[in-house]
């Protein structure tokens, strides 16, 4: 998989990384925790067609794209007849009723913000559009946080790629505590935020 990634990206360049990231969340084996940090890495070449910010926005941008089939799915199916859907034919792309119910008390447990949330975990943040398609979330704030979600991902990943160079594959093995810090530093942004009005209103 990762020659065929290398190649895409290679023969269509910012293209590639936007298909990529597309097809990434049709079908969650395809890792993007390998296209963007190899992006990253591409962009440390002498004279690359390839720079981070382009790539990091393209990278969004196929995600975002990616995400709307799966809301519409979820909106329109249900989640027991996607768990069936699933059950049946989920191994040809990877997902399983699991993933599914999985991203289901994901959504319940942390509400609209788990949308947010949901994009920087592996496992979680390619199906995190099913839940909200289910609870018929409307689209505006579903694609706020889904963009806001995706750009701190995404971001992250390549500029881990750009930075490690050719040892970009190593964001892959430590991708568990990446994820954690990134989590933990968006609830704390959050907690802030909150903190902060709540000590205005206070004032005032």
């Amino acid at each position: 998989m990762q020659e065929w990634i290398t190649n895409t990206m290679n023969s269509l360049g910012y293209l590639g990384i936007g298909l990529l990231m597309f097809l990434e969340n049709l079908f969650p084996p395809i890792p993007s925790e390998l296209i963007m940090p190899l992006a990253g890495y591409t962009a440390t070449f002498p004279n690359s067609q390839i720079q981070v910010l382009p790539a990091i926005v393209v990278g969004v941008i196929g995600t975002i794209l990616g995400a709307i089939p799966w809301y519409y799915a979820g909106l329109l199916l249900g989640q027991n007849r996607l768990e069936v859907l699933a059950g049946r034919y989920g191994k040809w792309i990877g997902i399983s009723a699991g993933d599914i119910d999985k991203s289901v008390q994901w959504f319940q447990k942390h509400g609209a913000k788990a949308v947010l949330l949901g994009r920087l975990v592996p496992g979680i943040r390619t199906l995190i559009s099913v839940p909200a398609g289910i609870s018929k979330m409307p689209l505006l704030p579903f694609f706020l946080y889904s963009t806001i979600g995706t750009v701190g991902w995404v971001a992250l990943l390549t500029y881990a790629g750009y930075f490690l160079g050719k040892n970009y594959k190593l964001v892959e093995d430590y991708i568990d505590v990446i994820t954690k810090v990134v989590v933990f530093g968006v609830l704390f942004a959050i907690a802030a935020f909150i903190g902060y009005r709540l000590w205005k209103r206070s004032r005032s």
